[in-house]
């Protein structure tokens, strides 16, 4: 899920802290890419298309062609990406995926009663709904990514905070995903839409961080406290609060604690139990593994591999997955060349403490009031 309504409120609130800007400008840049964020944009897409993509033996392969034709178009700009699959949720998110599981269990029995009825477009809707990313999909875009020479991180947790913590290490630039949460574990930017088709032809958003806080007015412990009153996957709510008073509580309480002091908890009921402390902890030191160990080699592809697993394996068309390998392999020789400020250290101003903000290259100076994207079931 992320965290509920958090694109609106910036976009309501702090839309400085938003640029678009074309993927072409990445250029140089590393980026770390939530798979199975990824994996799951890909099969849904699909499936909205009115199908779903499957070899002979009734495999679903939409994510291998995901991966094969999205990294590539990344590598032709000039990106390097490095994929970081999820490892085991933490203990606290079994509540949300209990909740989900639930869920699940409901859609499956409209499902039924949707295809008795013959509701053709209830099926389809309810279909999407039932998408899930599994080890199968996780394992065979692993050894897509090994055989295209593509680096991929196994994060000890959470995706998104294996990320958000190279981004705060100078490992990569940012953070490629959907799921706003990346930012509650503290991701210097944020890109979205990165990985969408071309088609779509959808700008990329950077979410800029430090301005987002300058913008809002909040730490970085009260931006904390203001996404798990939105509503994260770690934890209950406070129901009845939504975006604008979560904002106006902590504005003027700065803390989840003073909020339940002073908010009448008869209008807004306040969870029995409530694991805001656990969570706040979760999203201030999550488990990652150290970004200065991590290994991350871009290599040549192995054309002949792909082939074999590509085609041989999962039945794709041989000319098509050739000429998609040369054009990575063209594309890795063009884009060797770094960027130009990567050359320089950049110092800080003499203006004191105050927070540097990041000014992004060739970006569109445009409010985003944000909303969509896709919700990560995991």
């Amino acid at each position: 899920m992320g965290i509920h309504q958090l694109s609106k409120v910036i976009g309501d609130h702090a839309s400085g802290a938003v640029k678009e800007n074309e993927i072409k400008n990445y250029f140089g840049r590393k980026v770390a890419i939530d798979a199975s964020m990824c994996i799951y944009q890909f099969l849904i897409a699909v499936r909205s298309e009115g199908n779903v993509l499957t070899n002979e033996q009734g495999d679903v392969t939409s994510h291998l062609m995901g991966i094969f034709y999205r990294t590539i178009r990344m590598v032709e700009n000039g990106i390097k990406p490095v994929y970081v699959f999820d490892g085991k949720p933490p203990q606290m998110k079994s509540g949300e995926l209990a909740k989900r599981t639930e869920r699940r269990e409901k859609t499956q029995k409209e499902l039924a009663e949707a295809e008795e009825a013959g509701e053709a477009e209830t099926v389809d809707k309810l279909n999407r709904r039932l998408v899930k990313v599994t080890r199968e999909h996780n394992d065979e875009c692993k050894q897509l990514l090994r055989l295209m020479g593509i680096p991929y991180v196994e994060a000890p947790c959470e995706a998104e905070a294996q990320c958000a913590a190279m981004v705060k290490a100078g490992v990569v630039y940012a953070t490629g995903t959907e799921d706003m949460d990346a930012l509650t574990f503290g991701s210097s930017i944020l890109l979205r839409h990165l990985t969408f088709s071309e088609a779509r032809k959808m700008p990329i958003k950077e979410f800029y961080y430090g301005r987002i806080l300058d913008e809002l007015g909040l730490s970085d412990e009260e931006f904390i406290d203001l996404c798990i009153l939105l509503g994260c996957d770690y934890c209950e709510s406070i129901r009845g609060i939504g975006p604008k008073k979560a904002l106006d509580f902590i504005k003027q309480y700065k803390c989840i604690e003073e909020v339940i002091k002073h908010i009448d908890q008869k209008k807004y009921t306040v969870p029995e139990d409530w694991l805001f402390k656990e969570a706040r902890q979760l999203f201030k030191e999550p488990e990652v593994a150290d970004p200065g160990t991590l290994d991350l080699k871009w290599t040549e592809p192995d054309e002949e591999a792909v082939v074999k697993f590509m085609c041989e394996d999962k039945g794709f068309n041989e000319e098509r997955i050739r000429n998609g390998v040369k054009k990575l392999a063209k594309a890795r020789q063009g884009s060797t060349q770094g960027r130009l400020d990567s050359f320089f250290k950049v110092l800080p101003s003499p203006g004191g403490s105050k927070r540097k903000k990041e000014e992004p290259k060739g970006s569109a100076k445009k409010k985003a009031k944000t909303g969509g994207g896709f919700k990560k079931p995991k």
